[in-house]
């Protein structure tokens, strides 16, 4: 059954009636991977993939709420101590709650909810979920008074306070402000953006997950966090976002080379990103697809938050003649984003498949993605 159908039946027969129906994206991000705690930028789009609610005020005090993925209910009051248990349910309560401590207005409402984001894949299910609701909140008690970028906040706030995920600002941006056959320049130090047309005839963007996450016995990511901030302590600035190869190679014999490869990354990741904004200003898929094959090497090699899997599937893209290829997401496991020729999709997508499950012993999953609109509510 189509999501919208799924998604409308089933309010009826739990509330009876009809609610509002909204939908909020999920999301890709093109390339500057890392660069986000660097103060550098990020390249996010939002996707044909979404989390779908139907949603109608019940005249309560009380929020109830039916996740049809999970097949599971639940309801719950609006104030902190009502929190509930089912972590899903959190993130929804979250987003009340960060409304209501801004000053905005909830009351209790029934809905249900199911999505077609891939979940686990790195396309970030959880923002589009927070993103979803906290628009919907905004359209149904508040005018649309909280401005695009506050959801956002609101998206992130809930992750921070109620999830238990100290995350940025990207995912829940993409998911809210998301434009169709657009991406988005999001500056992560002055939170400015700016759109970037993304509508390539002649590509599309196919996602090749390979199932597997690689758990570390250490913490990665704060590693090399740690490592970004003490080459920025050493060069005198707050972010490695001032920073340029001549004064990393000034300080190179002051600091260990395993921090200098790390800032190498971010620096030229940095500047990579902005290249591709012009490119893609241009019209010039090929130059967008170099850098995509650049930042894949510099987060295998200087930043080393690559696996096998991912290589091997990097490498196959290349094979296949694929125009850009990467890790997308933290790194570890999870998928690679591609820049596909049309005439070469279904090759591409047999060759590694095949080639994946012989090395490996499963399949790859696969998605080819659009850039979509963001949160929006659903009126025909």
């Amino acid at each position: 059954m189509e999501l919208k159908e799924k998604v409308i039946s089933t309010f009826a027969d739990r509330f009876g009636g009809e609610g509002t129906l909204y939908a909020s994206a999920g999301r890709i991000n093109l390339i500057g991977e890392h660069t986000d705690y660097n103060g550098g930028f990020v390249f996010p789009g939002a996707i044909d993939k979404v989390i779908m609610a139907d949603i109608r005020p019940n005249g309560t005090d009380k929020v109830r709420v039916y996740s049809i993925d999970i097949n599971d209910y639940a309801e719950f009051g609006l104030n902190e101590a009502d929190a509930p248990e089912a972590s899903w349910a959190r993130y929804i309560f979250g987003v009340c709650r960060e409304i209501l401590k801004r000053g905005g207005k909830v009351e209790g409402f029934d809905a249900t909810f199911a999505g077609d984001v891939p979940l686990g894949a790195g396309l970030s299910s959880s923002a589009a979920l927070e993103s979803c609701f906290a628009f919907a909140l905004n359209d149904l008690f508040n005018n649309n008074s909280i401005d695009k970028f506050e959801l956002a906040r609101i998206g992130q706030s809930t992750e921070h306070n109620y999830c238990g995920v100290n995350c940025g600002i990207m995912d829940q941006f993409a998911s809210v402000m998301g434009k169709k056959d657009n991406l988005m320049r999001l500056d992560c130090r002055s939170m400015e953006f700016e759109y970037f047309p993304f509508k390539p005839e002649d590509h599309k963007l196919v996602l090749i997950d390979s199932r597997v996450k690689h758990e570390l016995a250490d913490s990665p990511y704060n590693k090399r966090r740690a490592s970004c901030e003490r080459v920025a302590k050493r060069l005198g600035i707050e972010t490695l976002r001032d920073a340029d190869m001549a004064m990393l190679d000034a300080v190179k014999t002051d600091i260990t080379a395993e921090d200098y490869f790390r800032a190498k990354f971010v620096i030229e990741e940095k500047d990579r990103v902005l290249k591709v904004c012009d490119a893609l200003v241009a019209g010039d898929y090929d130059t967008v697809g170099r850098c995509m094959y650049e930042t894949h090497a510099g987060l295998s090699k200087d930043y080393e938050v690559s696996c096998e899997e991912l290589d091997f599937l990097n490498d196959v893209a290349k094979e296949c003649g694929v125009t850009g290829s990467r890790i997308m997401g933290g790194g570890f496991g999870g998928c690679t984003i591609n820049l596909v020729k049309n005439e070469l999709i279904p090759s591409f997508i047999e060759t590694a498949k095949t080639r994946f499950n012989e090395k490996y012993g499963h399949e790859p999953k696969v998605y080819e993605v659009i850039i979509s609109d963001g949160a929006h509510k659903i009126t025909e």
